[in-house]
Formats: structure tokens, sequence, C-alpha cells
């Protein structure tokens, strides 16, 4: 197989389990959900895919680990004192850059 034939292969598996992962609750739950651990539960899944897919690519995507670090501890220190996000995130970066030079 070729490198076109594989590339819309997993293109077309991908989207197909897209597909499913959306369509089948829409399909099997016909009710409105009542339960609160579950209803929680739904509430909280989008946080913490986001943090799942966000902590690991901060510390991978310097070339080491004490800047990526440094960015991400100035980062949570802004946002606890709810700074904005572009303060947030031009601030971790002009960190990153500093500890990179210093380094």
């Amino acid at each position: 197989m070729n490198n076109t034939m594989s590339f819309v292969a997993g293109l077309l598996v991908a989207a197909g389990v897209t597909y499913l992962v959306r369509m089948v609750p829409l399909v099997l739950v016909k009710k409105k959900i009542e339960n609160k651990f579950i209803k929680s539960f739904l509430y909280y899944v989008p946080y913490a895919v986001l943090g799942v897919m966000t902590i690991p690519a901060i510390f991978y995507s310097t070339s080491c680990f004490a800047s990526a670090a440094v960015g991400f501890v100035v980062a949570v220190i802004l946002a606890y004192f709810e700074r904005g996000l572009l303060t947030v995130a031009a601030a971790s970066c002009v960190a990153v850059l500093i500890t990179e030079l210093i380094i």
C-alpha cells in the first residue's frame, strides 16, 4: 500500500471513530440524564481531556525540562491571580525565553 492509500485509510478510520464516539450516545440515550454523578462526570470531562493533552505538550515543547517548568509555573501563578489569556501566554513565553538564554 503506498503512502496516499495509507493516508486515506487512516483518515477514514479517524473520521469513523470520531463519528461513532459522537453518535452512539445520541442514539443510545433518549431521555434526559438525571443522575447527578453522571452529569458532574460529563461536566468535567472536557477539562480533564484538555489537561491531559496540554500538560505533556508543555514539557516536551522546549529544549530542556527546566525552561518548560519555569514557563509552566509562571502560567499557573498568573492564571491563579486571574490574569488574561494573552498576558499568561506572553509572560510564559518570555519566562521560557529568558530561562533558555540563561541555560
